[in-house]
């Protein structure tokens, strides 16, 4: 019964002695099994489209390690490809897009209702999902953030600073603005089409919302996921929510019941007995890991895995990392990291 998935349990609010976990990037490049499925595929893109291969590399980690919660393959970067930009990854260095620099770009773009067209193949994926998953299994589903995608779509390419969007954002507030708020509906319509395929759980990544201060994480990291999780609560009121707004320092106070987030991932900077205390008393938090020691291995990371289970003991906690699993982790790793967890 879904009550009794343990993820579940916690994003309800439940406190359990050991808590559920999954990684994010948990389907990804550090896995052999992935990169076979990938070369089967040929290229990155070719792989989320096609809903058999993307399942699988969904349930590799699953039957590999038994998580707790499986999140659909996918990337943030097909909203957008959905909408009208052009997306293409380049090896070794990562997407590329066409920019949206200006009202004239901007107006290229498509509307949200012609997006799902785009998309269904990630339906498809979350369909089978559902049917192969075991009992136990939640499923995830997911999409960026609309600051964080924005800054993609603005600068066409990941960047340390994410400059190009905040300066698109001063030079041109009312083009910046409109992009926000796309990407805010097709969100909201991106994720309703994820839960209505089989999502039990959706999750928002705002990656970059870090370099937000003030009022304008207010405006361009809060303010959207509010929109966002309040039109889906309005939708589908028992789906939870998990939020990520990355390194968001201070801010991470009060935004799960600023949002109506049922849970708060938090990055691995985060102080864990500030995060039990300021944190957890609005809910579920997930976290905070650090991917190295995923690499690094041995006692560290024995030690560290159970000084976070601990840290968060005391109410609802859900182990993840401060941020995806990276490619040169050693998957005998996960194993020593879920015996530390699971004992």
């Amino acid at each position: 019964m879904a009550e009794q998935k343990k993820l579940l349990r916690a994003l309800a609010g439940e406190t359990l002695d050991v808590p559920p976990v999954w990684m994010m990037r948990q389907a990804g490049r550090y896995l052999p099994e992935y990169r076979a499925t990938r070369a089967q595929a040929g290229d990155f893109l070719s792989l989320c489209y096609n809903p058999e291969l993307a399942a699988e590399v969904t349930l590799q980690p699953i039957r590999r390690y038994g998580f707790d919660a499986a999140i659909v393959f996918a990337d943030i970067l097909l909203l957008p490809q959905a909408l009208g930009a052009d997306v293409w990854f380049v090896t070794g260095e990562g997407p590329r897009l066409s920019t949206v620099t200006s009202a004239s770009d901007f107006n290229k773009l498509t509307g949200v209702d012609g997006i799902h067209e785009t998309l269904n193949p990630i339906y498809e994926t979350l369909k089978i999902l559902k049917s192969e998953l075991p009992k136990e299994t939640a499923l995830i589903g997911f999409a960026g953030a609309p600051w964080t995608v924005a800054t993609y779509m603005i600068a066409g390419r990941g960047t340390p600073d994410q400059g190009p969007a905040h300066a698109l954002k001063s030079t041109d507030r009312e083009t910046f603005q409109n992009l926000i708020d796309l990407i805010t509906e097709g969100t909201i319509s991106y994720l309703s089409a994820q839960i209505e395929a089989g999502a039990e759980v959706v999750k928002l990544f705002d990656s970059w919302a870090g370099s937000l201060k003030g009022a304008d994480f207010n405006d361009f990291a809060l303010a959207p996921t509010k929109r966002i999780i309040s039109q889906l609560k309005a939708r589908y009121p028992h789906i939870p929510v998990i939020a990520f707004p990355r390194e968001a320092g201070d801010a991470y106070v009060g935004f799960a019941k600023a949002t109506g987030a049922d849970c708060l991932a938090i990055d691995t900077k985060v102080d864990l007995a500030w995060a039990a205390k300021e944190l957890q008393k609005d809910g579920c938090v997930q976290g905070n890991l650090d991917p190295k020691l995923m690499v690094e291995g041995g006692d560290r990371l024995i030690s560290e895995t159970k000084r976070i289970k601990e840290a968060l003991s005391n109410g609802p906690h859900i182990f993840n990392l401060g941020h995806g699993i990276t490619p040169d982790a050693d998957p005998a790793n996960v194993d020593v990291m879920l015996k530390a967890l699971r004992g």
